[in-house]
């Protein structure tokens, strides 16, 4: 009888045990408790997704997109999987999504914030400013020029969006940062003095990139390549582009006392 009860205590013990475990592993990784409202859970789930609980954001945004599909909460909750992927910084994910909302659903109320988002991925993509790291000028631009383009075609799109002007300020960002991408090389070809690749990098500037901090400088430095060239005309004309790019400048004067009249 004695080891008949033994037997009965070893085995409640037992499930008790595994009862804990069990309760422990669906409190770490099972479903929320989600919500009978549709609202109430996109609610729950940028709560969890302001808190950095991507797991949590994603499951709750998830349940309202396959439970709620003709509301339109369904809608929003992709908006929301994409801004996840953004804020954990999936940026090829995120603009995936993004953009395949703006092909679901071109009329949409927030398809401009979809094509913004899907812009600024390439803009938190740029290469690192991190001081130890060698400038962000020195490395690859493909996602700066990525982003120049998709700025600009959202300002075409989406000329009064409430992100048109945030669009801009960007563009401008992207054309500057590639400006000063094309001086660097052009200094770099100009101290191992390569004058013909110094004036096709300050010429792809000027053309690509007009009004920029940089022009004065690369269009005295494109002068001066191209007198190291035996070409004067083309630097003579150079110094006309001067005096039709930035007239009334000091720049200017200069330039007209270049030329001699």
């Amino acid at each position: 009888m004695m080891a008949m009860r033994s037997a009965v205590a070893f085995l409640s013990a037992f499930l008790m045990f595994g009862s804990g475990c069990a309760s422990l592993t669906q409190g770490q990784a099972g479903e929320p408790d989600y919500a009978a409202l549709a609202d109430e859970n996109l609610r729950l789930g940028g709560e969890a997704l302001e808190n950095k609980d991507f797991f949590r954001a994603q499951k709750y945004f998830e349940y309202v997109r396959t439970k709620f599909p003709y509301q339109e909460a369904a809608r929003e909750a992709e908006l929301r999987l994409a801004d996840l992927d953004f804020e954990r910084e999936a940026f090829p994910e995120a603009k995936e999504q993004y953009q395949a909302f703006i092909k679901l659903h071109p009329t949409h109320a927030k398809v401009d914030y979809a094509a913004f988002q899907s812009a600024m991925t390439h803009v938190k993509a740029y290469p690192s400013e991190f001081f130890a790291l060698p400038p962000s000028k020195e490395k690859d631009q493909g996602e700066i020029r990525s982003a120049l383009v998709a700025m600009e075609e959202f300002r075409r799109q989406y000329p009064n969006s409430q992100y048109a002007n945030d669009a801009k300020v960007h563009w401008e960002d992207a054309r500057r940062r590639l400006a000063s991408h094309e001086m660097y090389a052009a200094d770099f070809y100009e101290s191992r003095e390569r004058w013909k690749a110094v004036v096709q990098r300050l010429e792809g500037l000027l053309r690509r990139y007009p009004g920029t901090e940089y022009e004065e400088r690369a269009l005295f430095n494109l002068h001066a390549a191209y007198l190291k060239l035996n070409e004067t005309e083309k630097a003579q004309d150079t110094l006309r582009q001067v005096l039709r790019r930035l007239p009334g400048t000091p720049a200017a004067e200069r330039a007209q006392r270049m030329l001699g009249s």
